[in-house]
Parts: structure tokens; C-alpha cells; sequence
């Protein structure tokens, strides 16, 4: 899309759109989309991090359900799919053995907290990411509640700036 000129001006229903790619919550896009003109990426940011930090439980299950596993990254042509290839790329290089751990550790996750586990991957090799899936493992669901709220908000800032066309 490009920078936050052309984010202002854009159809409300059409920035909505844009950034459910990045959050997959309605009510999150038209907080944001109702906070426009923003003078800067900056102020987006800020005004997605305020959005992201009213989400309720269901709000943080929903935007949830939009992500893959990782080490299943999806193989669709949406943007978001896309995104999250290059953000996993950190499992490109991993031995079977360590993709089946992961696999192991995300199936654990989800039986202790009856949700995917999601973290930020960007920049992360695949032995940071099980260690983190193994470590998250020991947290009380108050904990890991916080935890998965902070990488929630992590991936949604990070796609702002794909989305705006801006350096991470």
C-alpha cells in the first residue's frame, strides 16, 4: 500500500481491510481506522498498541485463529499468508527432528492452554523458537495470557510497517 498519507486517505472500509491483515479483529481495525489522520507511523503504532490492549479474551482467540502453527506455514496468496512465510523463514533450515519437537511442543501448548502458541518469529531460528514454546510451557495462563497479548501486538506492529511499506 505505501505510506501513512495514502493509510489516511483511504476508504474507511478499505483501511479496515488493509489491516486486518495485521489483526484479525474487526473491532481492532475500526478503532484504528477511527483514529485517522495519524501524522505519523509513530501515532499508528501507538493507536494500534491502545487498540490491541482493549482487546478482550475472545478478541486475542480470534485474532488467534488467524495464524498458523508455527512450523505450518500456510501456503495461501492472501497477504498475511505471505508474511507469515517470510516471518517463520527462520524454520527454513531445520533438521526433521527439530520440526517434529516443535510440533510436539505446540501440540503440548495447545493441550495446557487451549490455544495456538504465537510469537513473534521474525528474526528467530528455529532452536529459539522451541526453546520459547518449551519455556512458555511452565507459565500460569494469567502469565501466558500477557505473554501471547505482547506477541499479538509484536506481529500486528511489525505488519503495520510491511503494510505502510516502512523498515522494521
Amino acid at each position: 500500500m505505501g505510506r501513512i498519507e495514502e493509510f489516511n486517505a483511504l476508504a474507511a472500509q478499505r483501511a479496515e481491510d488493509e489491516l486486518a491483515a495485521c489483526c484479525a479483529v474487526p473491532r481492532w481495525a475500526r478503532e484504528i481506522v477511527a483514529g485517522r489522520p495519524y501524522q505519523n507511523l509513530a501515532a499508528l503504532l501507538a493507536a494500534a498498541d491502545a487498540a490491541s490492549a482493549r482487546l478482550t479474551w475472545p478478541e486475542v482467540e480470534q485474532a488467534l485463529a488467524a495464524h498458523p502453527r508455527i512450523g505450518q506455514r500456510p501456503v495461501g496468496q492472501r497477504r498475511e499468508d505471505g508474511w507469515s512465510r517470510g516471518e517463520q523463514s527462520g524454520l527454513d533450515a531445520s533438521s526433521g527432528r527439530t520440526r517434529a519437537a516443535i510440533a510436539e511442543a505446540n501440540e503440548e501448548y495447545e493441550r495446557r492452554f487451549g490455544h495456538l502458541f504465537l510469537i513473534c518469529a521474525t528474526g528467530r531460528s528455529d532452536v529459539e523458537l522451541l526453546a520459547a514454546a518449551r519455556a512458555r510451557l511452565a507459565h500460569d495462563e494469567a502469565t501466558e495470557r500477557a505473554v501471547v497479548r505482547d506477541e499479538l501486538m509484536k506481529i500486528a506492529a511489525l505488519r503495520i510497517r510491511k503494510l505502510l511499506d516502512e523498515p522494521a
